[in-house]
């Protein structure tokens, strides 16, 4: 098993849905591959600390004064990008 291999089936292993065959091959793995225990395990904790997590509602002004400057953020980007079709610092011809 491969570590691309592990980490295709990782989701299927932390949801505890494969047969016992590839569980073991896995397990097997993660025995000397430390790069994939360290994935496996900081997902793992990962989904523990979320699992029982409610979401927050923002306050509606938060919310309102948040979403405005979002917007404001992208517009002024979108004003900082030039057509990707020009080449840069080429004159548009019309």
């Amino acid at each position: 098993m491969t570590c691309s291999d592990f980490l295709k089936e990782l989701t299927d292993y932390l949801d505890d849905s494969m047969d016992a065959q590839t569980r073991a091959e896995l397990e097997d793995h993660l025995q000397w591959c430390h790069n994939c225990y360290v994935v496996c395990n900081t997902t793992k904790m990962t989904i523990e600390i979320y699992r029982d997590s409610h979401l927050y509602e923002l306050p509606d002004d938060l919310r309102t004064r948040l979403r405005t400057a979002i917007v404001s953020k992208c517009e002024g980007h979108k004003e900082q990008v030039s057509d990707p079709r020009e080449p840069s610092g080429s004159p548009t011809a019309k």
